[in-house]
């Protein structure tokens, strides 16, 4: 017989009775997942719909935040819009609601690359599709009949436990507050009952989403849970002011950053990272046991995780002055970055590339180089923030193909259009950061900021073939730095940035050539010129800090003909 009754919305009625008297108790509430439905159909652009999704989940999160409910959507009138919607019951804390939201995240990105989703837990729903759900109050996906297979040993151990969660925080609270004690008895066989149905309609209408452990995560996880590296979720949520936006310090495409304070008074950054069951969870692990191993002075420090708590957390060094692009791209304040500081952010940040490289225990890409990746202290030294991308680089590898991550307009040509990995890439995108520091201005935006509408690089490469490139220095590092000294620099950034990746010099290469003092540098061949405008054009509803491309994708960048024929594949 086909499923036709509407269980999830018995659900509904039942168990925010029945669990009333357990969640109104913060402490003692800890979100149960009752039923997740994924539909059937996947997304038509996994990728696209992925990063919607993710902002979509970040703009309920704050609506919950601010009022136990919440629509929204990412991606309005693009085929790729992800529509969400997400309540708590009208019970429940502030606090238990945002609690039992991040369950949520944790486990509705689960049906992805699905398109549509819902999950009810025992004091909140949360729901998203790719069309307009808001006003839906029931529909087929929400129906089930009872039928009367017996339900197996499994099944059956995993009700009681259940079962046995449930009563026990009905008892808990009933011992805190002895008025509910007579109702918390009298709806547990109800809830009990509905619980029963639900494991028969999951046994009937299952559906597998379990992971293989075949990239090790588990092990991983104990490993970190028994070092030093291990945060409690509960210090690190109460040190960001329960994730106060007042403390949000920046979003890039994988997470936020908020600001802590711990009991000890140490300043910290908390990385909140909502992730789908395979590559995001892939990425946290590596991030983890990758830059735990990795210390230089112009890398960020990894303090620790978060694992066990609802959301997984990466936990840093707090650096006050925050990241390179809030100042060097604000008019007011990058007249703090002299020329003595700039100089000095390209040469660290050249050294730690050139350690991550050649010099750390296993060579490490970081894949997405870039201003707001580079973190400033309280000296103006840089670091180096942002491993998310990063990946191993075996000895015996000579390139890696994958899925495209990282930047728009810092990204290597034969990256774009080929997948193929190599350090080349990253040194390619700490050429176009180069360039940037010494003008002052930003790849991305340099077309639209040009009379001739002319992208960075081409306006560049027009000013050194005609030996005025000196006009494109910063017009605050005017008469502060000699000519000989700036062009230098320049020429540097050029090299980087060619679009022949055999031809730009390694790390270690690039960390000699700017302490060499005078000593004569090669000429730069032609960069690769992108058509930023169309790029754009293609780009829709992506952030700039997560430009995701399939590798085996059309892509929308158009490089010059000089820059194609430089770009094949050895």
């Amino acid at each position: 017989m086909k499923p036709s009754s509407l269980l999830p919305f018995l659900l509904l009625l039942l168990l925010p009775t029945a669990t009333a008297a357990a969640v109104t108790d913060d402490d003692a509430y800890s979100p149960a997942v009752i039923l997740t439905v994924c539909g059937p159909a996947p997304t038509p652009d996994p990728t696209a719909f992925d990063i919607n999704f993710a902002t979509a989940m970040e703009t309920l999160h704050q609506n919950i935040s601010a009022s136990g409910y919440g629509t929204t959507v990412a991606g309005a009138g693009a085929a790729n819009a992800v529509y969400a919607v997400s309540e708590c019951f009208a019970y429940v804390s502030p606090t238990t609601c945002q609690l039992c939201y991040a369950e949520i995240r944790l486990d509705i990105p689960r049906c992805l690359p699905a398109d549509d989703s819902r999950v009810y837990l025992d004091g909140c729903f949360g729901r998203y599709a790719g069309r307009n759900v808001t006003g839906d109050a029931v529909d087929a996906a929400d129906a089930a009949v009872c039928g009367n297979a017996s339900v197996d040993a499994e099944d059956a151990a995993a009700f009681r436990d259940v079962a046995a969660r449930l009563v026990g925080n009905l008892t808990t609270a009933a011992e805190r507050c002895r008025t509910r004690l007579i109702i918390a008895l009298t709806l547990t066989s109800a809830a009990v009952a509905a619980l029963l149905v639900t494991v028969i309609w999951i046994k009937i209408n299952s559906r597998t989403n379990l992971t293989d452990d075949t990239d090790g995560s588990r092990h991983i996880i104990r490993r970190i849970s028994a070092s030093h590296l291990s945060f409690k979720y509960e210090d690190l949520r109460k040190a960001t002011d329960n994730f106060n936006l007042i403390n949000k310090l920046g979003q890039g495409g994988f997470g936020s950053v908020y600001k802590g304070v711990l009991p000890d008074g140490k300043e910290i950054a908390v990385k909140r990272l909502f992730f789908n069951a395979t590559q995001r969870a892939d990425q946290f692990f590596n991030e983890v046991s990758l830059v735990s191993r990795v210390q230089h002075k112009n890398l960020v420090k990894l303090l620790g995780c978060s694992i066990e708590g609802p959301e997984s957390l990466l936990v840093y060094e707090f650096l006050c002055n925050t990241s390179l692009d809030s100042f060097l791209f604000d008019s007011f304040k990058r007249n703090v970055l002299d020329w003595e500081k700039r100089l000095e952010i390209i040469v660290g940040t050249a050294e730690g590339l050139s350690y991550l490289h050649n010099a750390s225990e296993v060579r490490i890409i970081h894949r997405d180089i870039k201003a707001s990746n580079i973190l400033l202290d309280e000296r103006f030294k840089p670091k180096i923030a942002d491993f998310g991308l990063a990946r191993y680089f075996m000895e015996d590898q000579s390139h890696l193909s994958t899925g495209i991550a990282g930047t728009f307009g810092y990204m290597a040509p034969e990256y774009i259009v080929h997948g193929q990995l190599t350090e080349k890439a990253d040194i390619y995108s700490y050429g176009i950061l180069v360039l940037e520091i010494i003008t002052g201005r930003k790849n991305n935006n340099s077309v639209d900021d040009s009379p001739e509408g002319q992208s960075l690089m081409s306006q560049i490469w027009r000013q050194f073939k005609s030996r005025t490139l000196i006009e494109m220095l910063d017009p605050c590092l005017r008469n502060r730095c000699s000519d000989e000294e700036a062009l230098k620099v320049f020429q540097v950034g050029l090299l980087c940035s060619q679009a022949s990746p055999n031809l730009r010099p390694p790390m270690w290469k690039v960390v000699e050539m700017l302490n060499s003092g005078s000593k004569e540098l090669p000429s730069p061949t032609q960069p690769p010129f992108i058509d930023i405008k169309g790029s754009n054009a293609n780009k829709s509803n992506s952030s700039e800090s997560s430009s995701l491309l399939s590798s085996s994708s059309k892509s929308p960048f158009s490089l010059n003909k000089l820059s194609v024929s430089d770009m094949e594949a050895k």
